[in-house]
């Protein structure tokens, strides 16, 4: 068993006093009244950081967003996210936003803008489309998956025109990018045969998850809805997303890869968390009832498996789990949803290594370690506008 067992109440009234005012975390509450000092410590852990990883994931980027997420126009703050994304030591080579350079340079963008260095900005954002090369040939060897392929390509150019008004970035390479991405997923099922209309391989393997596989890329697609037309959403993510839901196991949980029957994975990279974002996405694009209640099923997947002893972490941990929550309470307003965040929140504040027993190999970045704790922990503060990090607009 890869999870510890729920030993929270489930929400009511009762439960929920003490930990909740106004939709709000409450200020008296454990999570509220440790932030301050959990930020202190974890800044304080930062002087030993690599410099030699400048990517989201795992790297100084990643510091670079929880240090922009605690204080987003301070201007002394914003340089000393810029000298994090170390902008200098890039080498445009990968091109995704966790794992790749389009990650330090797309908040380079956002960052550049709010210090209003303006050329800067537009050299960044430049040098972004200048990757777009591979990310728009179907031929080239870039992976369709959101880690470290067009997906996630397709990330930072919305990240940007999400974060800069007027949007910098054109319609017609986002255009191009989500062309490619298609294109790939019907080249992929032809091949296969498969009945669903898009399909994508990473490694061999036909992944379902956030991370490799097929929930996240279409997460993304549907994240740039705007850019895609009827034919595209009607005829090929729309199916795509009903494959996907039958797909689930008995358990309510869905497998990391195709043909896969090992029901062990709940994490935001493989299994239900994952698909939390995807049919919450689905119900908000087309207003079908159907993916209301799979997001909601995949969240008491979450609720019973989410308390991983694998750790804290946002990618593979109990912290990426509790955005699920977050999620859910946002799609519904039902505060059993905070509570449930709030829950797991307390889980990872209350840190034991009885609570962990895989150490992570990068124990003070975004994804894999302490850094994605402390977003949680601050982002918690709002959730109506909580976004999972790197992967939510």
């Amino acid at each position: 068993m890869r999870h510890f067992n729920n030993p929270y109440d489930d929400y009511s009234p009762e439960a929920a006093e003490g930990l909740i005012s106004a939709n709000k975390l409450h200020p008296d509450s454990k999570v509220a009244s440790l932030v301050q000092l959990k930020w202190d410590w974890t800044i304080d852990q930062f002087t030993n950081l690599d410099f030699s990883d400048t990517s989201v994931y795992t790297g100084t980027s990643g510091i670079a967003l929880l240090k922009l997420l605690k204080d987003p126009n301070d201007q002394t703050n914003l340089k000393e996210v810029k000298n994090l994304l170390c902008l200098r030591k890039l080498k445009y080579k990968r091109s995704s936003f966790l794992c790749g350079d389009a990650g330090p340079l797309a908040i380079g963008a956002v960052v550049c803008h709010r210090l209003k260095e303006n050329q800067e900005t537009e050299k960044l954002i430049e040098k972004l489309l200048a990757m777009s090369h591979t990310a728009v040939d179907c031929k080239s060897d870039l992976p369709n998956e959101y880690l470290y392929g067009r997906a996630g390509y397709l990330f930072a150019l919305l990240y940007v025109n999400k974060n800069i008004d007027p949007p910098p970035i054109g319609d017609q390479i986002i255009r191009e990018v989500i062309e490619a991405i298609i294109s790939c997923g019907r080249t992929e099922s032809r091949l296969g045969k498969y009945k669903s209309p898009l399909m994508y391989q990473w490694h061999n393997k036909y992944y379902f998850g956030a991370a490799h596989g097929v929930s996240g890329i279409l997460y993304l697609l549907l994240q740039g809805k705007e850019y895609l037309n009827e034919r595209e959403l009607n005829n090929f993510v729309k199916p795509t997303i009903d494959y996907m839901e039958n797909t689930m196991y008995s358990s309510g949980n869905y497998p990391s890869s195709m043909d896969n029957d090992d029901d062990k994975y709940v994490q935001w990279c493989h299994g239900a968390p994952g698909f939390v974002y995807l049919f919450s996405a689905a119900y908000k694009a087309f207003g079908e009832p159907k993916h209301l209640q799979l997001a909601l099923s995949a969240g008491e997947v979450v609720w019973k498996r989410g308390l991983l002893k694998k750790g804290y972490s946002i990618c593979h941990g109990v912290s990426g789990n509790a955005y699920c929550f977050l999620e859910l309470f946002q799609l519904t307003k039902d505060i059993k949803h905070l509570y449930r965040a709030i829950k797991f929140a307390e889980w990872c504040i209350a840190y034991t290594k009885q609570h962990e027993e895989c150490s992570p190999d990068r124990p003070l970045s975004l994804f894999e370690g302490m850094a994605g704790t402390m977003y949680l922990l601050l982002d918690i503060q709002d959730p109506m506008n909580a976004k999972f990090p790197g992967y939510t607009l």
